[in-house]
C-alpha cells in the first residue's frame, strides 16, 4: 500500500492519537478514522470532536487555540495539527449531537457510523477540493466506497434528511470521474467494477 504523507510524520501523529486516547473521551474524525475502517492511507493530521468539559482538561496539558473563523480549536506539535471541534460552536453539514449519539467503537477508538463517517469526508473535500489536503480527502472518500460495505440508503436518508442533495451529485460525479486509485491499489478494471455498482446504487 502506497503512503501519501511521509511515515515518520504519520508515526508522529499516531503516537500523538494514542497519547490523546488515554487523557481525554472523543469521537476520532478524519483521515484516522478512515484509516481504522479502511486499514489503507494513515493520516497527518488529526480530527476529533470533544465536550467543554474535556476542552478543559486538554487546555491544562496542551497550548489550546481557539479559531473563530473556522470554528474550531487547535493544537499544533511539530509536524502534526490537532483540530478540535465541538457541540453548539463548530459548524458540520450534520449536528454534532447526532453524530455522538450514532458513533461506535472501533479500535479501541470511538468513531462515527461508515455513512457518517462518508459525508463528514465529502463536507472536508468540498471545502479544500484542489489542494493537497483536498487530494486526501478524495482518496479517503474513494477508499471508504471501496469497503464495498457502505449503507447507500441510510447515506441517502441522511443527505436528504439534512438538505445536502449536493452530496449526492458530487459523490456521483467522483465516481464516473474516477479511472483508477493507484494509491489504493485500484487499477482500471478493478475499479471499473466497483465504479458501476456504486453508479446504480446512487442513482
Amino acid at each position: 500500500m502506497n503512503e501519501y504523507y511521509q511515515n515518520f510524520v504519520t508515526e508522529k501523529s499516531f503516537i500523538m492519537l494514542k497519547k490523546f486516547k488515554d487523557s481525554c473521551r472523543f469521537i476520532l474524525i478524519g483521515g484516522w478514522a478512515v484509516f481504522f475502517y479502511t486499514h489503507s492511507l494513515k493520516s497527518k493530521d488529526i480530527d476529533i470532536i470533544i465536550d467543554f468539559e474535556e476542552l478543559s482538561k486538554l487546555k491544562e496539558n496542551y497550548e489550546v487555540f481557539k479559531n473563530d473563523r473556522l470554528k474550531k480549536y487547535e493544537i499544533s506539535i511539530e509536524e502534526v495539527d490537532i483540530d478540535i471541534y465541538l457541540p453548539r460552536y463548530s459548524e458540520f453539514c450534520l449536528p454534532i449531537e447526532d453524530i455522538q449519539k450514532t458513533s461506535r467503537l472501533l479500535e479501541g477508538f470511538k468513531v462515527p457510523t461508515l455513512e457518517i463517517l462518508l459525508i463528514l469526508k465529502q463536507q472536508a473535500y468540498l471545502a479544500r477540493r484542489g489542494s493537497v489536503k483536498g487530494e486526501k480527502d478524495k482518496l479517503d472518500i474513494l477508499s471508504l466506497l471501496a469497503l464495498d460495505k457502505l449503507n447507500f440508503d441510510l447515506y441517502k436518508k441522511l443527505i436528504a434528511d439534512n438538505k445536502l442533495s449536493v452530496f449526492r451529485n458530487d459523490l456521483l460525479s467522483l465516481v464516473k470521474d474516477t479511472k483508477e486509485i493507484e494509491q489504493l491499489n485500484l487499477n482500471v478494471y478493478k475499479f471499473s467494477k466497483l465504479r458501476k455498482k456504486f453508479i446504480d446504487q446512487l442513482s
